[in-house]
């Protein structure tokens, strides 16, 4: 089944070329967030794989209220705002309530639906009315070809500029899967598809501060399988220092060690692609 191609800027997502969606999980202090945003576009450039940038201004599912939840919309956009106009790369963000979907539209390119909500129409429509390009997360919790749902719902709010992104299932209690078939149910659907790898990773109940809280261990094998198995592109949050970082500690990649990890995939992207058309 042909897939739709959806443009974010200069980024054809859905074509042969394998893109990225990079930033640490949340917006955090100013400096840190533009010295991460230069580092990523250096790379984007060297190893010329196009850069979505990814941040969060409000986390509101963490576990505990003393938890870090980022700097809220209207610094969260102005922080994000500098980096689109700083670096010209597009930007994409979450939003939790339908109110939030119109400001945020007015700097990012991207609207993203967190999994826990993508059946959450009153958000979902919300999203989809503004034009931005909607990136609505695989529930957790629901079937991948059920994801044809909620994409339904933006279709018929007058918008098919749609990425589908897998990010794991609930399996037992405090963890999550990745079953390949889903790549292929989601890809069924008819838009891009990207793999969130570093969310994968996660240990739920134990805090991201601890070490325990995420298995970076698999991120190398989980992001290849997903690659050959023919995803449009890869989602990978990343950070200077991750111990360090305000939330997702445990999961997030290492900044200076990324293109080192993306390297491989672009070339089994190469590979795979190349082989289809034959």
């Amino acid at each position: 089944m042909s897939r739709k191609h959806v443009q974010i800027g200069d980024i054809d997502c859905g074509s042969d070329q394998l893109f990225l969606i990079a930033g640490p999980c949340v917006i955090e202090a100013e400096p840190l967030m533009l010295r991460t945003a230069e580092r990523l576009k250096a790379m984007a450039t060297e190893l010329a794989v196009p850069l979505i940038f990814k941040s969060s201004f409000s986390k509101d599912n963490r576990s505990s209220l003393d938890y870090y939840q980022g700097p809220g919309l209207e610094e969260g956009l102005r922080v994000l705002e500098k980096i689109k106009r700083e670096f010209e790369l597009p930007i994409l963000t979450d939003i939790h309530y339908p109110t939030q979907a119109a400001p945020a539209a007015e700097v990012v390119d991207v609207l993203q639906i967190p999994a826990y909500l993508c059946m959450q129409s009153e958000l979902v429509v919300a999203a989809a009315k503004t034009g931005a390009v909607v990136n609505i997360k695989h529930g957790q919790f629901i079937a991948p070809d059920n994801m044809a749902k909620p994409v339904k719902k933006i279709e018929q709010s007058g918008n098919e500029r749609i990425i589908v992104t897998e990010r794991g299932y609930t399996f037992g209690y405090n963890d999550l899967i990745v079953d390949p078939r889903s790549f292929y149910l989601l890809g069924q659907i008819g838009y891009p598809v990207v793999f969130d790898i570093t969310h994968t990773i996660r240990k739920y109940g134990i805090p991201s501060k601890d070490p325990r809280g995420g298995t970076r261990e698999y991120l190398k094998v989980l992001s290849r399988a997903g690659v050959a198995a023919g995803v449009d592109g890869i989602f990978i949050e990343a950070h200077p220092n991750p111990p360090d970082a305000l939330c997702d500690a445990a999961s997030q990649y290492y900044l200076d060690d990324l293109p080192a990890f993306v390297r491989p995939l672009l070339e089994i992207n190469d590979l795979v692609k190349n082989q289809a058309l034959h």
